[in-house]
């Protein structure tokens, strides 16, 4: 009955918000706040879902400037839980096959996301000069996920270089946004499913003591064990609650 309920409840109020994030698009198309506000309104989903999200974003991030954020990629859930810690001034990059999903896949154009054929090699070569371009020219920060896929309850994934590669070339340091462990956590017919801890990281510039794939690896290091961190947190704090 209870997941009955929350389609019900779900379903337009998910139409409601591309069609309102839709508007906002066509009225300042490619603004570079409109990913983040459009993820604030995903974000408040979670409630529907029995989810509590708690976002924790440091200091050096809140001072702004442009960044390359990198986050661990579960499931679709992603959507409402570590998308709700998308910084002011930041887009995404998915693929370009996003674009056909009626709607959604036209705000996710319009609110200034870069969009790569990751089928054309040549074009995503292509594509990922053009996010560098587009960060050192607008001063904007990209938000990846280095892992390429959803991991499904595999674990952190290994991770592809591209992330690290742009922030190598623009100069900019790299934050991790990582988010508790979500595999079987979300039960429609439960109304509580827990905490979901999300952490934006403070910027780590990649200097020369490694090359790119030690920096690939390291990044991989640090975010296994910050999940890991929380995956312990959140165990705490719902056997307090």
């Amino acid at each position: 009955m209870l997941a009955l309920l929350r389609a019900v409840v779900l379903l337009p109020y998910f139409i409601l918000i591309n069609l309102a994030l839709f508007l906002i698009c066509l009225m300042r198309p490619f603004h570079r706040d409109n990913v983040h506000y459009g993820a604030r309104m995903f974000g408040s989903m979670s409630k529907i879902f029995g989810l509590k999200v708690i976002v924790r974003v440091a200091d050096e991030v809140k001072s702004g400037g442009p960044c390359v954020f990198i986050g661990n990629h579960q499931n679709s859930y992603d959507l409402v839980t570590i998308c709700a810690a998308t910084q002011p001034g930041t887009v995404t990059v998915g693929k370009k096959s996003l674009m056909w999903i009626p709607l959604l896949g036209q705000v996710y154009w319009l609110s200034g996301n870069i969009l790569i054929d990751r089928q054309n090699t040549s074009k995503a070569q292509g594509t990922l000069k053009q996010t560098i371009r587009k960060i050192r020219q607008r001063r904007i920060s990209v938000w990846l996920f280095p892992e390429g896929t959803r991991s499904y309850g595999r674990g952190l994934l290994p991770f592809k270089t591209g992330a690290f590669r742009i922030a190598r070339e623009t100069k900019e340091p790299v934050s991790m946004i990582c988010a508790s462990n979500l595999h079987g956590k979300v039960r429609w017919n439960r109304w509580n499913n827990g905490i979901v801890l999300v952490d934006v990281t403070a910027p780590v510039m990649l200097d020369d003591s490694r090359d790119l794939k030690g920096w690939t690896q390291y990044f991989h290091q640090q975010m296994q064990a910050r999940i890991d961190a929380l995956d312990a947190e959140v165990a705490q704090l719902e056997k307090a609650g």
